[in-house]
This record gives structure tokens, C-alpha cells and sequence, in this order.
């Protein structure tokens, strides 16, 4: 929207409780009657012309979270206000900046070269500000002083005694409720008699407007630093020799594995950072199939690519980051008797894949981890959905493949066949003239004798059939004969082959068997 600002009524949207109401909405929706939080039935007929997308809540979050660490140049306390607001505490800071004034100033044009229209406040109380930013039309500066959205010191009732009720963050109840009573602005509510305001509405509204008054104390909760993954070894001496890189590295990788236990993480992507006497540096990438939090599992991990690396004069500084970082869930731990076929580690990473997510990581630092797939099983009875192929660094490997019983394939001869080896696309076989005519009289046994990829084939045993029906929430044009009947068959040539009828074809002048798989 700020690339290509839209020039005609415009909001975004979002469903809550059933029904989509508007989120966001630009100038010109505004100047259409339209509001936050009305519903886009009704906003569309009061604006046919208006355009919507939906909402990504996700997205917004993500900005807010930016814009807050931005804002921490100005001030070290910065929270969040709901889902679109940013709350500062700017005590002791605004001189750094030329005063109250010059701060303001300086957000809102920062904030305009950045494409955002934001509403700013600053007064001496938390409630204060926030009721300014939202309710308060005059501007930043008026003759040079202070007025409208800055509340001198010591004088916030004076800068928000006009503005609604609502402005003190009261829940839509009471401020309904007020509304009845005549009671509009926030210097009526503060000429009521507190019991009297007390027994009729509890005590949120003197609660907020202590808060708003600075009667009551308000804090504000400042967003924590995110977690840094990165530790460095200045040496003394520079080092050329891949066993010292390898035991610095050994060093630094402890430190950091230890502070990926303490924040329940494993590490996916790690970069190993040599700086040579000459300022140039070397960098190492590794990239594992497994989050990893285990330094005795990773360091042999390092060996291949260090031995690679250019000493040059010397290296004086390593610097090891975790670039990719995942949520690592602790397992339970097994017994002990079962613990040495399929144990844990105590860092939460089953035991029984390590050989193999170790192997994965050796292969994907050469060719690469999406190089690297894996079968995985998938919910269908028909063979070629059967299975999906996946990368094997992102995906977890099948305990059991399920067994193709006959309740579940169809089968008619009272048991699930095994499936083929290799499966590839069904081909047709080609039938000597007698037995192409047998086909046609209705027979369904395989043929004793057929050519298949320019071989003459003649059959020694066959078992089936098992009889696989379409799905038909699927539309796939390899199964729009309909059904199959299957035969698992062993050649006198020493082929063992997977066949299937078309019951339905036979009649038709092409061939109604076909071969689909090969076993082993």
C-alpha cells in the first residue's frame, strides 16, 4: 500500500465472529462515512465502490515488533499499546533531541518519509498519552508552543478534559452507560462524586483516570532484547592449522550450545566466521538436517569444510553464529533397556536418527539437503498416491509403512499383495492374437504368454487379483477407466512383474493389461 497507494475507497479487512468488518481503511473510505469495526455489509452499501482485501494479522505483528525496535533509538523503555500502537517512556531522553518539541517533530517526519500516517502524543502519564493520540484533532504546534497533542508539564487534565469518556480506555459498557447519565467529556466524569461513581461502575473508570491524572501509578512493560546467538575467541596468536581451528571451534560451540539449552532451541544453520591476519575472512556454512543443541554432534560436522579453508598468514578472531534457529520440544526419555536401540540424548534429539540425520547433513554440505528426499507414506489406496516424496531434512521418517489390507485396498481374493519395488506409469503389454480374443470372451486370468518392452515374456506363477477402485474425490485422468484388478506374477525369464485388468476395457480395441511395477 505504501509502494502503490490506492486511490479510491479502500480497507482492509477481518472475520470476527462470523462476519467480516473492516480493520483498516485509507482517507478516501474514511470520507465515505466508513469507521473501524463496521461491518462490510454494511460498509459496502454505504460505499459500493469500495475495495477490500483481507487482513494479515501475522504481518502487522511483525512490523509492530520492527517499528518497536526502531523506536528504541530514542528511548531504552518501548512497549507495545494493543495490536497498533507503540507506548515510550521518554524521561531523560528528550534532551538528547532538542526538547519535548523537537522530539515530536522529528518522529512524525522520519514517520512520513517512511510512508506511515501515525498519530503521536506526548504528556506526563501513560493514560494521558494514549487519549491525546487518539481523540486529540489539533496539531502538533500552534504559534511555535506547545498545544493540541503535547500536554505541558504538570497540566495533563487541562490537555484532556475535553475528549470523550471513551478516551480513558473504558470498556463500551460503561461508557454507554455514562452516555445515559449526560456524562460526555472527561471533565463531567471527574465532577462526580468518586463513591457515588464507585457503587454505580466499579473501579475501573477512577482507576483510569488516576492513571490518566498521574494519581496512579502506570508502567510499561518494555519488549525483551531477542536472543543472540553468537560467540567470538579473539586469539593472541594467530592460528593456521585446521586442528586448532578445530579445537577454537570446539570452545565456542560449548558456549553456544549451552545457550541453546537455556532457551529450549536447537540450531539448523550455523556459520563459523575465520578472520586472517591480513583482515580477509574465510566463512564456513553448515547446514544441518536436525535442529541440533549437542556440540559433540556437530563439531565432526565442521571437519570437511575447515580442512578446506585458506590459513593465509594466520587467523586471530573465530566467530561462530547460529543463523537458523527452531524450537527444539523435549522428548521422554525410554527405559534403559530400551535406550540403546532407540534412546534419547539428553538434549532432547532422538537417539535412534542420529546416524542417519548425521549422515543427511554429510551429504547436503556437498550436494545440498533439498538434493536429499525421503518417501514418506501417504493416505490412499490407490498406488501412486500411496506415497509422497519429501525433503529428508525436513521431514520425519515413517515408523511403519501401513500394509495394504484388503479392507483397504478392495481386494477380492481375501488378502492385501505387497507392493512393488518400482513402480513407474502403467505400459500396455502386447497379447498374441488368440489370447487377445480369450481377453475379449471374458476371460481375466493373465496371459500365459505376452511382450513386454520388446521381450517375450511367458508366465511361471501369478496371485490375485486384487481389485483397487478409483477415488472419486480425485480427478485423475489415469483413473478415469475405472477400476483394476491387480496380479502379482513371477516370468519363467526370472521377471517379476505387478499387472492389472481393466475389467471395463476389455472389449475395447486396445489392450486392457498393463504392467505398473517391477518387484525385486
Amino acid at each position: 500500500m505504501r509502494r502503490q497507494p490506492a486511490m479510491m475507497p479502500f480497507a482492509l479487512t477481518l472475520q470476527l465472529s462470523n462476519s467480516d468488518r473492516l480493520y483498516c481503511l485509507n482517507e478516501q473510505a474514511e470520507a465515505q462515512g466508513l469507521q473501524r469495526g463496521m461491518g462490510l455489509a454494511d460498509a459496502r452499501a454505504l460505499c459500493p465502490g469500495l475495495q477490500t482485501m483481507p487482513a494479515d494479522r501475522e504481518a502487522d505483528s511483525r512490523f509492530l515488533h520492527l517499528l518497536a525496535r526502531w523506536a528504541g533509538r530514542y528511548c531504552p523503555w518501548v512497549g507495545l499499546e494493543g495490536d497498533d500502537g507503540l507506548v515510550m517512556d521518554v524521561t531523560g531522553s528528550t534532551h538528547l533531541f532538542g526538547g519535548e518539541e523537537a522530539l515530536l517533530q522529528t518522529l512524525q517526519d522520519r514517520m512520513m518519509r517512511a510512508g506511515l500516517h501515525v498519530q503521536l502524543a506526548l504528556a506526563d502519564t501513560r493514560g494521558a498519552a494514549w487519549a491525546l493520540a487518539h481523540f486529540s484533532e489539533g496539531p502538533f504546534f500552534e504559534g511555535g508552543g506547545a498545544s493540541g497533542r503535547l500536554a505541558e508539564a504538570g497540566k495533563s487534565f487541562d490537555a484532556i478534559k475535553g475528549l470523550p469518556v471513551v478516551a480513558l480506555r473504558l470498556e463500551d459498557k460503561i461508557c454507554t452507560g455514562l452516555l445515559r447519565l449526560g456524562v460526555r467529556s472527561i471533565e463531567d466524569l471527574y465532577a462526580l462524586p468518586r463513591a457515588t461513581l464507585t457503587r454505580r461502575f466499579g473501579l475501573t473508570p477512577l482507576m483510569r483516570m488516576d492513571q490518566a491524572l498521574g494519581h496512579r501509578n502506570e508502567t510499561i512493560s518494555p519488549l525483551g532484547e531477542p536472543a543472540h546467538y553468537g560467540v567470538r575467541m579473539s586469539l593472541p596468536e594467530p592460528i593456521g592449522l585446521a586442528s586448532d581451528v578445530m579445537a577454537v571451534a570446539s570452545k565456542l560451540l560449548d558456549r553456544l550450545c549451552d545457550k541453546l539449552v537455556e532457551q529450549g532451541c536447537g540450531v539448523r544453520v550455523l556459520q563459523l566466521t575465520m578472520r586472517r591476519m591480513d583482515l580477509a575472512a574465510s566463512q564456513v556454512e553448515l547446514r544441518l538436517a536436525r535442529p541440533m543443541r549437542q556440540a559433540a554432534r556437530i563439531l565432526p560436522l565442521f571437519e570437511r569444510s575447515v580442512n578446506e579453508v585458506d590459513a593465509g598468514f594466520g587467523i586471530d578472531m573465530v566467530r561462530l553464529e547460529a543463523v537458523v534457529i527452531e524450537p527444539l520440544v523435549d522428548e521422554q526419555l525410554v527405559t534403559a533397556s530400551v535406550a540403546g536401540v532407540g534412546g534419547h540424548d539428553d538434549d532432547g534429539s532422538g537417539g535412534s536418527c542420529q546416524p542417519l540425520d548425521d549422515l543427511i547433513t554429510r551429504l547436503g554440505s556437498r550436494i545440498g539437503l533439498e538434493n536429499i528426499v525421503r518417501f514418506v507414506p501417504a493416505d490412499s489406496h490407490i498406488p501412486e498416491r500411496s506415497f509422497s516424496i519429501q525433503p529428508a531434512a525436513w521431514s520425519a521418517p515413517a515408523q511403519e509403512w501401513p500394509r495394504c489390507a484388503a479392507a483397504d485396498s478392495g481386494s477380492v481374493s481375501g488378502a492385501g499383495q505387497p507392493r512393488p519395488l518400482r513402480l513407474f506409469p502403467p505400459e500396455p503389454i502386447v497379447l498374441p492374437y488368440n489370447k487377445e480374443e480369450e481377453s475379449i470372451s471374458g476371460r481375466r486370468e493373465p496371459p500365459a504368454h505376452f511382450r513386454w518392452r520388446r521381450m517375450a515374456l511367458s508366465i511361471e506363477r501369478a496371485r490375485g487379483p486384487e481389485r483397487i477402485a478409483p477415488e472419486w474425490w480425485w480427478e485423475d485422468a489415469a483413473w478415469r477407466t475405472g477400476l483394476r484388478d491387480y496380479w502379482w506374477v513371477e516370468t519363467r525369464q526370472g521377471r517379476r512383474l505387478w499387472l492389472f485388468h481393466t475389467p471395463q476395457n476389455r472389449l475395447s480395441h486396445f489392450s486392457s493389461w498393463f504392467v505398473q511395477g517391477e518387484f525385486a
